[in-house]
C-alpha cells in the first residue's frame, strides 16, 4: 500500500500558544471531513427519530392522541437541540459521526469543550444552516484560519482530529555545562533563570531563543549561543552555585 495512504489526514496544522509560552499544534479538520461527520450523524438522527415515533405510538397511543403528540414533540425537541451537546460532553468530545471520521470538538486552546461552549455552538447551528444545507457555515469555514463556522467563532471552539500526540517537539537540544553568571544575581533573577530552565522543554525553539535574547545585557549573546549561556547559568544555580 502506498505510504501516502497510511499518512495521518491533515487539513491544516495550526499553532496555538498557551500560557507561559507553551506552544501546541492542533490538527484542524476542514469542511470535507466535517461534512462527512454531519451526514453520518444525520442518518443516525433520522433512525432515532423513527424509533422514537414508533415507541411513542406503542406506549403513549393508549393515553390519547394529544398526550402522544406532546410526548413525541418533546422528545424530538430535545433530540434536535441537545443531540450534539450530550455527545460533546462525553470524554471523547465527539458525536458518533465525528468519532467515525476521527475528529472531535475542543476549545481553541486544545482543552476539552465546556458545557456553555457546546450549548452556544449548537444553538447557532440555526444561523450556520441558513439559507440551506449549512451554506453560511461552509462560507465561514472557508474564510477562517481554523475552519470555524459562526458557532465555533462565538463559542471559541474548533473541530480537530482526535490525535493527542500532535504536539510540537523541540528540534534544538542544548547540552549545557554549569557556568556561573558574569555578575551577582538577585534572588528574583535567580528564580527567573531556574524557572526558564524548568519550563524550556515545553516551549518551541523560537520561544526559547526569544526569551533568552532578553538576557543579552547579562549574557552578552543572542540566538543559540545566548540560549546555551542561560542554560549553563541555570544548571550552575541548580547545583547550588557549584561547578
Amino acid at each position: 500500500m502506498p505510504a501516502a495512504l497510511n499518512a495521518t489526514p491533515i487539513d491544516t496544522l495550526q499553532p496555538v500558544e498557551l500560557a507561559d509560552g507553551v506552544e501546541i499544534h492542533l490538527r484542524v479538520a476542514g469542511p470535507a471531513v466535517r461534512s462527512l461527520a454531519w451526514f453520518i450523524d444525520l442518518l443516525i438522527f433520522f433512525v432515532v427519530i423513527f424509533a422514537w415515533v414508533l415507541l411513542v405510538g406503542i406506549i403513549a397511543g393508549g393515553l390519547g392522541d394529544g398526550i402522544a403528540m406532546g410526548v413525541m414533540l418533546l422528545g424530538l425537541f430535545l433530540l434536535a437541540w441537545f443531540y450534539n451537546v450530550v455527545f460533546e460532553m462525553t470524554a471523547r468530545g465527539a458525536t458518533p459521526g465525528q468519532r467515525a471520521v476521527g475528529v472531535k470538538v475542543a476549545s481553541v486552546s486544545g482543552a476539552p469543550v465546556r458545557l456553555p461552549q457546546s450549548i452556544i455552538r449548537n444553538l447557532l447551528r440555526t444561523i450556520d444552516f441558513m439559507p440551506a444545507g449549512y451554506l453560511f457555515g461552509l462560507i465561514c469555514c472557508l474564510f477562517t484560519q481554523r475552519f470555524q463556522r459562526l458557532g465555533d467563532l462565538v463559542a471559541d471552539t474548533v473541530v480537530i482530529y482526535d490525535d493527542p500526540k500532535e504536539i510540537k517537539t523541540a528540534a534544538i537540544q542544548v547540552n549545557a555545562d554549569p557556568q556561573p553568571p558574569p555578575q551577582a544575581l538577585s534572588r528574583a533573577e535567580q528564580a527567573a533563570i531556574l524557572q526558564f530552565l524548568e519550563r524550556a522543554p515545553q516551549w518551541s525553539d523560537a520561544r526559547k531563543i526569544e526569551l533568552s535574547d532578553l538576557l543579552e545585557p547579562l549574557t552578552g549573546r543572542t540566538g543559540l549561543s545566548g540560549l546555551t549561556q542561560v542554560c549553563s547559568m541555570g544548571v550552575w544555580l541548580q547545583k547550588g552555585g557549584k561547578n
